[in-house]
């Protein structure tokens, strides 16, 4: 157990913490819900960076911080369908989702053939990532309605369209290869 492993697991119990805050009735709650979800999103980068740093990865962490990621992003988005309860801001959330429940699933199967490498993190996955944290973080800290909340529902959607392009390129990246298995 390195501090890498230990942040990406501080993100796994922040998800419980993140539902409470959430649903407390004072009006803190939602900007306290918003810093929490925000201090998960550090966490996120602070891990990897510290593991390839101190070359401290390990096959745990590997497999626990893409887990941990996708937990606290479907958690963050379940609860806004929630808030929202508008089609408008659920079909965002639902592809977002959905992306992430094929290209893990990619990845495992791809990992299966011994060709995980073909299923690469890209710049597009990073950009849409940085952008979905941020959406994420502007709908959690601000009412829906207001001009701030319209701006994380705006960057919402450009992350969507980007999932759904990176969902492109990583099937079209592992076709051949799925192709010679079927």
């Amino acid at each position: 157990m390195n501090i890498p492993n230990l942040l990406t697991l501080a993100r796994i119990v922040f998800i419980p913490l993140l539902v409470v805050l959430f649903y407390l009735p004072f009006p803190w709650s939602m900007p306290l819900a918003a810093g929490l979800f925000a201090l998960a999103s550090v966490t996120d980068w602070l891990d990897g960076y510290l593991a390839r740093r101190w070359d401290q990865s390990t096959p745990f962490g590997a497999f626990l911080d893409p887990v941990a990621d996708k937990l606290m992003v479907a958690v963050a988005l379940a609860l806004l369908i929630e808030r929202y309860d508008a089609a408008w801001l659920t079909l965002p959330a639902l592809v977002i989702i959905g992306r992430e429940i094929v290209i893990s699933a990619l990845r495992e199967w791809m990992a299966e053939m011994g060709k995980r490498g073909k299923v690469a993190v890209s710049w597009i996955g990073k950009v849409k990532t940085t952008l979905q944290m941020i959406a994420l973080l502007l709908l959690l800290a601000f009412a829906p309605g207001t001009p701030v909340a319209w701006l994380g529902v705006a960057t919402l959607y450009v992350a969507a369209l980007l999932t759904l392009w990176s969902m492109i390129q990583y099937l079209r990246a592992a076709w051949p290869h799925l192709s010679d298995s079927m």
